[in-house]
């Protein structure tokens, strides 16, 4: 049982709350039962360490059951030691150090995707990570980070995705136009959300919606840059109709996903 929360170990662990260190070893951390069942369950393979105190290991017979059919150790800890490492003040007794598992630009669009989202300059945290969620629920195909977006693996995103980051696949660091350009030849419509943009509801009745489509969607405080917008094929904002000056963006993102997937899915026969 590790013992010494200022073991060289358990630092290493705790490095990984800074992008830097995640950086330089391509490592994240996951906290808490139900990322960590996420990850046993959609990439084992990814999971290099696993810490638990024996109580919180315990307590959770499906993740001991799960992490045995994948060959995953359990190594156990002290609670001194599990919040040593942890970013969150009650990590419930579970920590993971995870393998970093991108997807190229070039893979996700030989998958021939109909929903993407593009996140251009997102900033927030708890916003990138409930785009993440609202792109899996949604049924997207894939999530792309572009410009300056923070990293995905910061541990409050990760904790905002609730384990959808293990869901679907996500290309980090790419160029806007590149991207542009390489679902332009993917035959994907490229959608800017955006208040200066034209009425969501006219557009799906265009059935502009119904096609393969990339939201792109911008920063929370200044949006999309006009250089962005001019790489899009449409720009669309969502109606307001009621007193509220605005959405917040994540709200907005989760709406724009799904009107393109009810719309989908109806031109599907779903």
């Amino acid at each position: 049982m590790l013992e010494n929360p200022r073991s060289p170990r358990v630092r290493a662990v705790a490095k990984l709350t800074k992008r830097s260190a995640r950086t330089e070893t391509g490592l994240f951390l996951l906290e808490g039962p139900q990322a960590v069942r996420e990850a046993l369950a959609y990439r084992p393979e990814a999971i290099v360490e696993l810490f638990a105190t024996p109580n919180g290991w315990e307590k959770h017979p499906d993740l001991r059951a799960a992490s045995a059919a994948n060959g995953v150790k359990v190594e156990h800890v002290t609670e001194y030691v599990l919040n040593a490492m942890a970013d969150t003040v009650t990590p419930q007794g579970l920590v993971a150090v995870v393998r970093q598992t991108p997807t190229s630009l070039r893979d996700i669009f030989a998958a021939s995707p109909r929903l993407i989202a593009i996140c251009e300059e997102v900033r927030d945290p708890g916003n990138l990570g409930t785009i993440i969620r609202a792109a899996d629920a949604a049924g997207a195909d894939a999530v792309i980070l572009t410009g300056r977006t923070v990293d995905p693996h910061n541990p409050k995103v990760v904790r905002a995705t609730t384990g959808s980051l293990f869901h679907l696949p996500m290309s980090v660091g790419g160029d806007l136009e590149d991207v542009v350009e390489r679902a332009h030849a993917a035959g994907v419509t490229v959608l800017a959300a955006d208040v200066k943009g034209d009425d969501l509801l006219q557009a799906r009745a265009d059935g502009i919606l119904a096609q393969p489509t990339a939201w792109l969607f911008g920063n929370e405080a200044w949006g999309l840059e006009e250089s962005a917008l001019a790489l899009a094929d449409h720009v669309l904002k969502l109606p307001i109709f009621g007193r509220a000056e605005s959405l917040n963006l994540a709200t907005a993102a989760s709406v724009c996903l799904y009107e393109s997937a009810f719309t989908q899915r109806a031109a599907d026969g779903r």
